[in-house]
């Protein structure tokens, strides 16, 4: 069991994306909510949070196992590649799934220790075992597990759940549906070939990217909606332009509903994550409201 294979299993862009979720989500709690941010506390939720993506992603390789040869994607992964030995790859992903919830119970506070807890829950058992290879909606509540990490991040600063913390977590859930249904289109014939009921599989590429579209036309108001409930004028405007760019393209995709267009969307839809948390920590380093 090499480096590069236990790299790969723990999937390092899920684990960054998660990580900056989860810090600036920590930030803006200190700052909204208080008490002030301790950069101790700040090490803590990257190694925790880090840890959690990490053992979660790598249960994921461990029981898409028997299906990842078939998908082209996903055939060169260390399982089915023959570099890692399936029981490898469970030891590591129990071992350090379970190392994350208890160093975050020691280092951090229950409330955030819970978050990070739920977030291996959805991901693995809600999304991997159970939906993901029975209905279409796999991909919808799953990807309640990114909402987890900012969550907890919040928690980790403020020790408790406000209604502005959850809302800003909740934005991981809501745009999750756009993002990987546009991924789903790209690789369809794949998700075809291992059995797994993604919505473009299901209701075909037309119907699916305008499901694209009525979830970005939720996301965008929805966004937009925060600055009602305490967020400012440089998050609002963030979010205006990222989100808009998002709904332009897909608006073209249900005019152009090919793998190659959705390609493209996914690309623009991929970094909206980042942008909008990083808005939400811009915005409470620099708060301004009318």
């Amino acid at each position: 069991m090499g480096f590069s294979e236990i790299l790969e299993i723990s999937k390092p862009r899920i684990v960054v994306l998660l990580v900056i979720t989860a810090v600036t989500s920590m930030y803006a709690g200190s700052k909204f909510v208080g008490p002030e941010l301790d950069m101790w506390g700040l090490l803590h939720i990257i190694i925790a949070g880090a840890l959690a993506s990490a053992g979660s992603s790598a249960l994921n390789h461990y029981y898409d196992r028997d299906i990842d040869p078939k998908m082209k994607r996903t055939s060169t992964r260390p399982i089915p590649s023959g570099n890692l030995a399936p029981n490898h790859a469970l030891i590591y992903g129990l071992a350090v799934s379970c190392a994350s919830v208890i160093y975050a119970y020691f280092t951090l506070n229950v409330m955030s220790t819970f978050f990070i807890a739920l977030g291996i829950f959805f991901y693995v058992i809600i999304y991997t075992v159970w939906l993901k290879r029975l209905n279409t909606s796999n991909i919808v509540i799953g990807g309640f597990a990114g909402s987890a990490a900012s969550m907890a991040g919040w928690a980790a600063a403020t020790g408790s759940m406000d209604l502005l913390g959850f809302l800003i977590g909740f934005l991981v859930f809501v745009w999750t549906p756009s993002h990987f249904w546009c991924l789903a289109m790209k690789i369809k014939d794949d998700y075809e070939e291992a059995g797994v009921p993604m919505l473009p599989v299901v209701i075909g590429m037309q119907k699916t990217s305008k499901y694209i579209l009525g979830n970005t036309l939720i996301l965008l108001p929805y966004s937009l909606m925060l600055y009602a409930f305490g967020l400012g004028l440089v998050y609002t405007v963030i979010a205006a332009v990222s989100g808009g760019l998002m709904l332009a393209y897909h608006y073209k995709l249900t005019k152009n509903p090919t793998s190659d267009f959705a390609w493209k969307a996914y690309k623009v839809t991929a970094p909206y994550l980042t942008i909008i948390f990083l808005a939400v920590a811009l915005d409470a380093a620099f708060h301004f409201r009318i």
